[in-house]
Parts: C-alpha cells; sequence; structure tokens
C-alpha cells in the first residue's frame, strides 16, 4: 500500500535573472515499510523532492499524496498540524534543542500534541534507549557527541508516532562507526517496527543498506531498483 504519491512534480526556483528547473516530472509511488534511498549527485533535486514529500517545499506543479491527503492543497496552518502527525524528520544538522535535555528534545514534539507528560516520558526513555542511549536521557546536545545527536534526532523523529520518517543526508557529519551505528538502529526499527525511512543520501553506506534505490539526475529519475 502507497504512503507517499508523486504525480508529475516539477519544482522551478526562479528569479529575476535564473530560472532552475530543480525537479522535473518527477512520479513516485512509497510504500509502507519501505527502507528508500534517493540518489544522485549535488544539484540532482533528491533534498528539493524530499522537502516537498515533507511539505517543506512547495511544488511548482503536480501533487503529493500522503496517506491518500494531496499536501500540495493545504494551507500553511493545515500543513503544520498535518506535519505533526503524519512526518517524522532527521536532519544533517541534528535541529535540537540546545537548552533541552536529549530526553526533553524527544518530548518536545509530544508536548506540542498535546500528550500527557507521563505518556511522553515514558515514550522518550523507550526511544533513547532504543537507540542505545538510555544513559543519557539527561544529557544536552553539548554533552553529545555528533553520533549521539543523530540518534537523539532519530528518537524524537520517531516520538510522534509518524507515518514515515525523512532523513536528508542523515550521515553527512559522521564518522564511519557513528554511521554503522545509526543505519543499524534504523534497519533493526524498519525491520522489526515497520517504520517506513526515506532519504536522501549520496553516502555509499547509506546506499548499501537501503532496499530500494532511486536515482536522480537533473531533477528526473532515472533509475528505481528494489534489492
Amino acid at each position: 500500500m502507497s504512503i507517499i504519491e508523486v504525480k508529475n512534480v516539477n519544482k522551478i526556483y526562479s528569479t529575476s535573472e535564473v530560472k532552475v528547473h530543480a525537479v522535473r516530472g518527477v512520479e513516485l509511488n512509497i510504500n509502507q515499510g519501505e527502507f528508500t534511498a534517493i540518489v544522485g549527485p549535488s544539484g540532482s533535486g533528491k533534498t528539493t523532492l524530499l522537502n516537498m514529500i515533507g511539505g517543506l517545499d512547495d511544488v511548482t506543479d503536480g501533487n503529493i499524496f500522503v496517506d491518500g491527503t494531496d499536501i500540495t492543497q493545504l494551507k500553511d496552518s493545515q500543513m503544520i498540524d498535518f506535519r505533526m502527525k503524519y512526518i517524522g524528520f532527521v536532519f544533517q544538522a541534528y535541529n535540537l534543542i540546545p537548552v533541552l535535555t536529549a530526553l526533553e528534545n524527544v518530548e518536545f514534539i509530544m508536548s506540542l500534541q498535546g500528550v500527557n507528560k507521563k505518556e511522553r516520558r515514558q515514550r522518550s526513555i523507550k526511544l533513547l534507549e532504543a537507540v542505545g542511549l538510555g544513559d543519557r536521557i539527561n544529557s544536552r546536545p553539548s554533552r553529545l557527541s555528533g553520533g549521539q545527536q543523530q540518534r537523539v534526532a532519530v528518537a524524537r523523529a520517531l516520538a510522534s508516532k509518524p507515518k514515515f520518517v525523512l532523513a536528508d543526508e542523515p550521515t553527512a557529519n559522521l564518522d564511519s562507526v557513528s554511521t554503522n551505528t545509526l543505519l543499524e538502529i534504523m534497519k533493526n526499527l524498519n525491520e522489526k517496527e515497520g517504520t517506513t525511512f526515506v532519504f536522501s543520501t549520496h553516502d555509499s553506506r547509506v546506499i548499501e543498506k537501503a532496499k530500494r534505490v532511486v536515482t536522480l539526475e537533473d531533477g528526473k529519475i532515472i533509475s528505481d531498483v528494489t534489492k
């Protein structure tokens, strides 16, 4: 069953001097439970495509359906609510709140959702234990390594029980040990919990672990391979 449907989507960035066609007529379906890497060289459109799927960037034309809802038709306020309920994000720069502990960072999205304190505390601890940080729940980001911060970001992405997780170059700032640990955690969540992951990446280590690899070039899909 498709959780994401991208229908003939285009994205054009225009200035007074230049027009850039970042994504060109992309058609893509992602099924529940997939572990998919969107790959390609810099400028291929992979991050733009991921951002449009996550509702962080508007399409120029075309439609994107998430769990049957056409998110291209949502107003900004509706999109904010929709993202909070349906989509988890893991960014290259971690984007943790510096003054909050690991536990509080994971709890934050659930507090916005109105989840009661006891439930969000229990779920946050469980998620941090799942990513191997049960002993660092009270540490602030400045006291964590890059790999540990990214694992907090994964736990935070899962806190809202999203339909899927979008990860934009999640291993770009990590060493090989941290990368392998993070990928094993996400692969385990995918296989045991059925969590759907969609990556944008040029990291061969991520591509190797992916079950499906979608390759973009000049904004177009040139290859779509399921292993």
